[in-house]
């Protein structure tokens, strides 16, 4: 004679004393079946939650390091062809500038030097152009010899590309030609920003002597911004164009952004990786260019039937659901059924038997205390 026995499980809650969790177990079933009672001031106090199976993107990744950068043509280093002493710099880290406004000053008595040289040819060749365009005439007109003509042709010509080159060079210094030809010189020369962004570097101050070798400063405009990440000489057969990735700051958030693959190296670094540069999603963030980022580039995805994995219940060795089997009067009946796991990540496991539990309410949460 078969009888069905009744335990009574004692669990304290809170400060409320003590609830009973009833449990019936049938051994008739060649699975053991659980029945677990819960009433309703246990299922609040403990903060349980009811639910069924959703659809969830199962992912395979490849991890990867790297770092936030811009385009190479969004940093520009300012700089001159020509050294002087700083007299102005009126720009801080971190301030903001658009293309074209004065971020400093130069003072040298070269300035004034190539100021002469130029206005000094520019006198000259208003006469050797005069004496070329005569000789040339006479020449044809065989009055006089070739040298003559071509040594006027010579002379011209020789002081026109030193009166050019000189006019390029004043232009590039920022100075006025027109100016310099009126006789106004000047031993200061301007330093304009090439590009707008923020100033990320300053390298000298006020009086500090700037050669043609150095860095001013450096601006880097971060509307554009981008990963760069380096993946493993192992893993860079998986990676495609196009593929997503998610990322974070590990330094600053644990929040994931989004990005895709946008290109794949073709060379290994020394260190054996290769670099992968992404497109980052959404821009505005406040990323900076030299953060380091955390980053999963999936190179699988798969829609399946899931439950949270708080869902599971693991008793020796093996994975139950509680599901609803009855409620009524305040109280909640649990089945403890058997589930078949597939694929899983930090958040959801995959139900291969879902179709088992169909139309049925789950304890999703919770689920812990038994």
């Amino acid at each position: 004679m078969k009888n069905a026995t009744i335990f009574l499980l004692s669990l304290a809650f809170f400060a409320c004393g003590k609830k009973e969790i009833k449990t019936d177990t049938n051994p008739e079933n060649s699975e053991i079946s659980n029945q677990i009672v819960i009433n309703k001031q246990q299922f609040e106090n403990e903060k349980m939650a009811l639910g069924t199976f959703i659809e969830h993107e199962f992912i395979s990744f490849v991890k990867a390091n790297g770092m936030i950068d811009v385009p190479p043509e969004n940093r520009a280093i300012v700089s001159t062809f020509l050294g002087g002493y700083v007299s102005k710099i009126p720009l801080l880290i971190g301030d903001y500038v658009k293309k074209g406004q004065f971020v400093a000053s130069l003072t040298n008595t070269e300035f004034v030097e190539i100021q002469q040289n130029y206005l000094e040819i520019s006198s000259q060749l208003n006469f050797l152009k005069n004496e070329f365009e005569r000789q040339k005439t006479l020449y044809n007109e065989k009055i006089s010899s070739q040298k003559n003509y071509l040594k006027a042709e010579s002379d011209y010509k020789g002081r026109l590309a030193i009166y050019s080159g000189l006019r390029k060079k004043l232009q590039m210094m920022q100075i006025n030609p027109s100016e310099v030809e009126k006789g106004n010189f000047t031993s200061t020369i301007n330093i304009y920003a090439p590009i707008e962004g923020f100033v990320s570097d300053v390298k000298l101050s006020n009086g500090s002597f700037f050669s043609s070798a150095s860095e001013l400063m450096e601006i880097v405009n971060t509307k554009q911004i981008h990963l760069e990440l380096n993946v493993f000489e192992k893993d860079i057969l998986s990676i495609k164009k196009d593929q997503k990735v998610k990322f974070k700051v590990p330094e600053a958030s644990e929040t994931f952004f989004n990005a895709d693959v946008h290109l794949v190296g073709t060379t290994i670094t020394s260190d054996r990786t290769v670099n992968v540069h992404c497109d980052i999603d959404k821009q505005g963030q406040n990323f900076m260019p030299g953060m380091f980022v955390e980053a999963q580039i999936i190179v699988e995805s798969q829609h399946e039937i899931a439950l949270p994995n708080s869902a599971i219940i693991i008793e020796d060795q093996q994975p139950f659901l509680l599901v609803v089997k009855e409620q009524k009067n305040d109280e909640t009946t649990f089945e403890k059924r058997l589930v078949l796991i597939g694929k899983k990540d930090e958040e959801f496991s995959q139900i291969i038997n879902f179709e088992d539990f169909k139309n049925k309410k789950i304890l999703i949460k919770g689920g812990f205390m038994f």
